[in-house]
């Protein structure tokens, strides 16, 4: 095999060229729809966050007797601490606060969602309810319907 066979055979493009191409694909609406939908998600969710950090979980804690989830952990191995009192290494805990902090947080995400999409849901639906206009009879439906009324005629 030569230089020329292992060559890779690819077309360059000018910079123009993908300049042009980047500029359609960024104009096209899903695009855009989808960059601000991104944008809004996320702050969104730092509305969600906020609600259930600052509203929902004092008021959770509150409820079963005064606990902050975001400090509630399960230490499965003590810190060791070393002979100057510095931890030498660091405790293993199964940080469960959070866990259940991040569970409610979804679940609200989840649930606003869900109400947002079935509203949507029910303005598609009236719209697709709405009636249409019967189509216009074929030129074949229009020519059946005088034989059978020039029939009738005739038997009569």
């Amino acid at each position: 095999m030569n230089i020329e066979q292992a060559k890779p055979k690819f077309k360059y493009h000018s910079n123009m060229s993908f300049i042009k191409e980047f500029k359609d694909f960024i104009s096209k609406g899903s695009v855009i729809d989808l960059a601000v939908a991104v944008i809004i998600g996320g702050a969104f969710g730092q509305i969600v966050t906020s609600a259930v950090n600052d509203i929902l979980m004092p008021v959770i804690g509150i409820v079963l007797g005064g606990i902050d989830f975001t400090s509630f952990k399960i230490t499965l191995k003590a810190a060791v601490m070393g002979a100057n009192g510095a931890i030498d290494k660091p405790a293993v805990t199964m940080n469960i606060g959070n866990f259940i902090q991040v569970t409610v947080n979804f679940l609200i995400i989840s649930l606003f969602i869900f109400i947002a999409l079935k509203g949507l849901m029910k303005l598609k639906k009236k719209e697709a309810e709405a009636p249409a206009a019967p189509p216009a009879p074929s030129e074949e439906v229009k020519l059946l319907s005088e034989i059978r009324d020039l029939l009738k005629q005739n038997n009569r």
